[in-house]
């Protein structure tokens, strides 16, 4: 099938991407109405473009972590599909084994560049469904391959039909797609796209990239930077079902889940990310972050997120160092600092939490004691170690808790810039409120020096 879309020079969108400078936002007036697919769902790609920014998972990894993600996703699917690479023996390796365990989600599908010798590959593992890159912005076609568009549209149109001939389901990657011309390049590749799907009688589908993350979430921007605008073009004008069609995010303008999201709301059925959003340069869509979103837009949908936890854990198990403040698993998320703030939790979780952090994530509500912690913060944390129960919790008027409200704020008035441990905080409480000590905290004697020495560095 050949297309004739030629150009002999490049469109840069230069009133968009004013290179060297940020791109700019630019609107019209056109109108779109929501149309949420009655089918919504997540793909992944933890082991192909999560790969390519970390050191090589290990072959027993991607097992444990397919298998979370076979938990995590549920008999429903709502992880329907994860990619892999193929192109060494560890890859396919981990392709078989996974495989074997016989699971229905997520599919395991493949990936290859735009390459036919790549369809062997793909072939001999028995994978029925590949992606392949397609990368069709003039950046790529002009400056990377030094083609035309009519030889790269015709070069992927041919690759797809070499799939279509093996029984296998192409799946292009639209690469680069959000500064590429969508009403001369993009769209009418869809339309071929769709013809050797009616030729063939097999599902042709479409991953729209955002690889440099520049995608808004705002209908009424103009293209090729709207997300809403590409989803919607492509389902009522090229005419893709929204089960074929898919958006593949990047964080750079810290924007991928949002952009994720808003192609749901415009006729994409599948969202694509990685696990914790680890991918090249900002990272990829994070998958637990779709999944507080799937959540949201269909509650009916029925998840165990407290999987999120298990897998937080596993990859701290396998050397990897999540950021304290990242959203929902890092170390800080759970954790109330400001004293105001821990005053009303203390009232009323509702106040500063908008769900049950234990029973969604289960992780407990938290505190630290820093400088502005006061003495809310002080008897939060003091109930909190000691594991007093709700019913018998120690107040911030108690006369123990101000002193060593007090002792703590002279150590910050002195200079201190750190927060304040548990350990220390036990050691104040040994000190300053020993009955209470002495009632609950039977099996922590033994943990923390409460020596006389430590005690006249208190006094002083």
């Amino acid at each position: 099938m050949i297309l004739n879309e030629s150009s002999n020079n490049p469109n840069l969108f230069r009133e968009v991407f004013p290179f060297p400078h940020l791109p700019k936002i630019a609107f019209d007036e056109e109108y779109l109405p929501i149309n949420i697919p009655e089918d919504i769902w997540i793909t992944d790609t933890t082991f192909r473009d999560g790969q390519q920014a970390r050191e090589p998972y290990t072959v027993e990894q991607i097992e444990k972590l397919y298998k979370y993600m076979h938990k995590l996703g549920g008999p429903q699917g709502i992880i329907r599909a994860t990619e892999f690479f193929l192109y060494n023996k560890k890859d396919r390796e981990a392709v078989k084994n996974c495989q074997e365990l016989g699971y229905e989600y997520p599919k395991i599908t493949g990936w290859i560049r735009a390459n036919v010798k790549d369809l062997e590959l793909v072939k001999n593992t028995g994978i029925t469904e590949t992606g392949i890159l397609s990368s069709l912005s003039d950046y790529h076609i002009y400056f990377k391959f030094g083609w035309t568009r009519e030889k790269a549209i015709n070069n992927h149109l041919n690759i797809a039909e070499c799939c279509l001939n093996q029984e296998i389901i192409p799946r292009c990657h639209l690469e680069d797609a959000t500064r590429s011309d969508i009403d001369k390049v993009i769209l009418p590749f869809a339309k071929c796209l769709m013809k050797l799907s009616e030729e063939y009688g097999l599902p042709v589908k479409i991953r729209v990239c955002d690889t440099l993350g520049v995608g808004l979430p705002y209908p009424n921007v103009k293209s090729p930077r709207s997300i809403p605008k590409i989803m919607h073009l492509l389902n009522k004008e090229a005419n893709v079902p929204s089960e074929w069609l898919e958006f593949h995010g990047h964080n750079d303008y810290h924007l991928s889940v949002v952009n994720s999201a808003s192609a749901w709301l415009y006729g994409c059925s599948a969202v694509n990310g990685t696990l914790l959003s680890i991918g090249e340069r900002a990272g990829n869509t994070p998958i637990e972050g779709m999944i507080f979103q799937i959540l949201q837009l269909k509650p009916t949908l029925s998840i165990n997120t407290r999987i999120i936890n298990e897998i937080a854990n596993y990859y701290k198990e396998i050397g990897y160092k999540i950021p304290d403040f990242y959203p929902l698993i890092g170390k800080n998320f759970n954790v109330t600092w400001a004293g105001i703030h821990v005053d009303g939790m203390i009232k009323h979780p509702e106040i500063y939490s908008s769900y049950d952090l234990e029973l969604i994530l289960n992780r407990p509500y938290k505190s630290a004691i820093g400088q502005y912690s006061g003495s809310s913060g002080v008897a939060w944390k003091i109930n909190e170690l000691l594991e007093i129960p709700r019913s018998e919790w120690i107040t911030k008027d108690n006369h123990g808790i101000q002193k060593i409200v007090e002792i703590i704020s002279f150590q910050y008035d002195e200079g201190r810039v750190t927060t304040i441990s548990d350990s220390e905080i036990l050691k104040l409480v040994h000190y300053h409120l020993p009955e209470l000590w002495e009632h609950y905290n039977v099996n922590k004697k033994d943990e923390f020096d409460t020596t006389q020495q430590y005690i006249k560095e208190v006094k002083k």
